[in-house]
Parts: C-alpha cells; structure tokens; sequence
C-alpha cells in the first residue's frame, strides 16, 4: 500500500474511533481537514469501501451512506498504524503518561492509565474468571478494573459491537505517581519474568523501551511466549514484567509510595533492587537501584493462553480511578 494512502486510511480510522456514533463520508473529509488531510467526500468514499473489505470498517444501516463504524480489527490495525511513525513511541508515550497522571494518594481522586483488551461478548465471563485467578495470585497490577459494553465510550475508544472491553492498570501508573512525588524513575525494558516456587528468578527475553515501536507485553503475548496460568496454579512459570531504575537517594521514598499504594488497591512491585548491584540478574546504573513491576497485562495473557482471543491496545487510555471497581463486582 501507498504510504500516503496508508497515512489518510490511518487518520479515518483514527476519526472513527474517537466518534460516539457512526460517522459519514461528509463528515469524515471535514474531519481530515482539522487534521492536515484533504480528501473529497467521494475520496473519502473509496478509503472507506477499501477499509469495508478488509474488516477495518463496517456500514451501519441499508446504505453505504448512512455511516460507518470502525470494528475490533480497526481498532488493532489502529494500534499498530504506521511503525515508521512510532518507532521510540513507546518510551516516550510512557513519558508522556507518566506526566499525565495526577491521583491523589490521598483523597483517592485523579487520573490513572489503562490497558484496554477487546474480547467477544460470548468469551467475556469465562475470560473474566480465568483474569481472576491472575488476580488472586498477584500476578496483576491491583484487583480493580473497568469495563464497557459494546457501543459504550472507555475514554477515546469505542467498543465494537458484539464486543466487551476490560480495562487494567497500566503499570506505568505507578511511573506517574513516583514521578508527581518528585521521584524520577528510568523505564529500561519490558520482557519475560521467570518464576519459580512462587519467587522470581531472572529475565528470560527482554525488549528496551526506547527502541521499540511496541509495547513490549503486546509483543510477547500475541508470541504465545507467557505461562501465567503455570505461574499462577504452580508457582512456577513466566509471566510479563518491566524493569526500572531509581535514584539511591529517593529508595525510602519509593518503598513508602509503593507501600500507600498497595493500601489502595495499585500493587504489582515485585523487588527493588539494592544499590549500586544488580536485581534479578540485571546490572544497573551507579547511583540507582533496580525496580521490578509486573505489568498489568498479565491477566490478559492467562485469558490468552486458555485460548480465548483478545484485542489490547495497552497504555492507551486514562480514567478517573472512582471509575475502577474491584473485579468481584463484575463476575
């Protein structure tokens, strides 16, 4: 494909899926227009018939005309639009996050982010009960979570229809708020945690952030490369987690921090490292320390490995966190 019809095709589906409802041909080109595209409504006409055929998008109503939606391979394919375009994205995006979350530890109000995962309606309370067992074992970021029907807005995303979609903790939620206590914290790579008897072990794959042009946890689950369900009903197994740094001065800080977390329903900080030495088998900088956090997809990887398939677009949404809910609310 042409990369300058891929990049007008990408900002379609980029409209769509930031739209309440479903959209026209009309209303498309005027939108493409705020964003630096010119298409005529009959140009926009023919990306449109082209997404139809490719699943991208669908017609709602008798017509062609009377608008379109984007579906759940849209919303993928929108994911992970244009590689050129995000190559040190994750890095960055995680930055760019980290800035933006504002909860109050106290007053338990503000802004936290979300994974989002996609999951058939039909799949959805089977899904649900094996995320519960990744839950009750740890292997999760916090017990609490959003979910939404299909049709329903879960921040500038829009469930398809004849889909649910499960909203986690990112853990770059807790980046956020060692960030807002004036902790800086360096984001190295995500990868595959080995564990064993319950403990954790070392790093078996890793991917650095700053040069990936994915989240490394999408990666390694679409590779089938998790065994949390082992890890879970075993003690044994590897599941997905990501490595920071952190400054030796700001380590009783952090412990504190990661502790009134936990008190309020964000976990997930498997180890932090001593200084100056490695954690988990990694070596880190003079001055820090190592600081091991499992991601928050490790639910959605166990729903994964009992075959049910998902939709994630990880870090990609952020919610007042009075929206989340203990997942015993939702089963």
């Amino acid at each position: 494909m042409d990369i300058g019809i891929e990049r007008k095709q990408v900002a379609i589906l980029k409209i769509l899926a930031d739209s309440k409802e479903p959209l026209g041909a009309r209303i498309i080109s005027r939108r493409l227009e705020d964003e630096g595209f010119h298409l005529t409504e009959r140009a926009v006409r023919f990306h449109l018939q082209v997404m139809d055929e490719k699943n991208l998008t669908q017609a709602v109503g008798r017509h062609n005309r009377a608008g379109r939606e984007i579906t759940a391979k849209g919303l993928e394919e929108l994911a992970n639009a244009l590689v050129s375009d995000k190559v040190g994205m994750v890095s960055s995006k995680m930055d760019d996050l980290s800035y933006r979350t504002n909860l109050d530890l106290d007053t338990r109000c503000g802004k936290i982010i979300l994974n989002v995962s996609m999951i058939k309606k039909e799949d959805f309370s089977e899904a649900i009960n094996i995320a519960k067992e990744a839950f009750d074992s740890g292997i999760s970021v916090g017990q609490l979570i959003v979910t939404a029907d299909e049709g329903m807005r879960l921040g500038n995303l829009i469930v398809p229809k004849g889909m649910k979609a499960l909203g986690t903790i990112c853990a770059v939620t807790i980046n956020g708020i060692l960030l807002h206590h004036r902790i800086p914290i360096k984001s190295r790579f995500g990868g595959i945690l080995q564990i064993e008897n319950g403990q954790p072990l070392r790093f078996t794959e890793i991917i650095e952030y700053n040069s990936s042009s994915l989240d490394p946890a999408e990666i390694f689950i679409k590779s089938k490369m998790t065994s949390v369900l082992n890890a879970v009903r075993s003690g044994s197994g590897k599941v997905l987690a990501g490595f920071r740094e952190i400054p030796i001065a700001c380590l009783k800080e952090t412990e504190y921090i990661i502790k009134r977390l936990e008190e309020i329903g964000i976990s997930g900080t498997i180890t932090i490292g001593k200084p100056n030495q490695p954690t988990l088998q990694i070596p880190v900088a003079n001055g820090y320390a190592g600081l091991v956090v499992l991601a928050g997809l490790n639910p959605v990887a166990a729903i994964e490995e009992a075959g049910i398939e998902t939709k994630n677009i990880s870090m990609c949404v952020l919610v007042d966190f009075q929206e989340l809910t203990p997942l015993s609310l939702n089963l």
